[in-house]
């Protein structure tokens, strides 16, 4: 699949700089974008990201021409975002997605769904706007009207975390990954051993490889963990003081 992206990519950045128009692709999960973003540091690509949302997890990648910058770059001309209010209840994330889908509507051309109670507030791309305002209208069990609403609107998602802090003689995979996911430091090693674990969701088989603030560790069947301060305290013995804050 990665290959497949990039291939996409490599495309898209070529019809970009031959006619000197941004070119992008559809909304891209984390992982995309990450594998995307190491793609681009070595091939030179334009590439910029934007989820339409500050924060947003899935993004779309456009690429640009010479002639622009990106504070030049509006997404708005790109992506769409549709508010929309249940009556008589409170349907979950599952739900305002199950019913997305439901119309015919591709995950890919959705980016995040951001709910805040009965209210919700889905990004997507303009080819699939009009088809949502007519026909989602029942949400679970809940009847739901939808509105354009501009993206500056959007208030920026909060993650839950549940923050940790704990020791480590240095900042290296294994030991940063059993004080995240409360693990034993053989467990920890193992895991990274049988390809359980992503660092910045790229599969990692070093164990000794270096952690920093702003990692995020995805470990398969624990969750997902960002790094939120690498070591910059000290203990007096000389351990590494490590904060994360797990995904909930």
């Amino acid at each position: 699949m990665e290959d497949e992206l990039i291939r996409r990519a490599e495309d898209l950045s070529a019809q970009c700089m031959r006619r000197g128009c941004v070119t992008h692709t559809l909304f891209l999960t984390p992982a995309e974008c990450a594998a995307l973003e190491r793609w681009a540091r070595h091939s030179g690509a334009r590439l910029l990201l934007d989820g339409g949302c500050p924060g947003a997890e899935r993004r779309v990648g456009f690429f640009l021409p010479e002639w622009m910058e990106g504070a030049d770059f509006d997404p708005a001309e790109y992506i769409c975002a549709l508010e929309g209010a249940a009556a008589f209840g409170e349907p979950g994330h599952r739900d305002w997605l199950g019913a997305a889908l439901g119309l015919g509507i591709g995950r890919e051309w959705l980016g995040d769904i951001l709910i805040e109670g009965s209210r919700a507030v889905i990004l997507c791309l303009p080819s699939v706007q009009q088809h949502l305002l007519l026909n989602l209208d029942k949400v679970g069990r809940c009847g739901v009207k939808l509105r354009k609403i501009a993206l500056g609107e959007i208030a920026a998602p909060e993650k839950a975390m549940e923050e940790r802090v704990f020791s480590v003689q240095s900042p290296r995979l294994d030991a940063v990954c059993a004080g995240t996911f409360r693990l034993s430091r053989s467990a920890a090693a193992q895991a990274i051993a049988a390809g359980l674990l992503s660092l910045n969701y790229e599969v990692c088989l070093k164990a000794d490889a270096p952690v920093r603030e702003g990692d995020i560790l995805s470990l398969r069947g624990r969750g997902k963990a960002a790094v939120l301060d690498a070591g910059s305290r000290e203990s007096k013995k000389g351990r590494l003081f490590i904060k994360i804050g797990l995904y909930k």
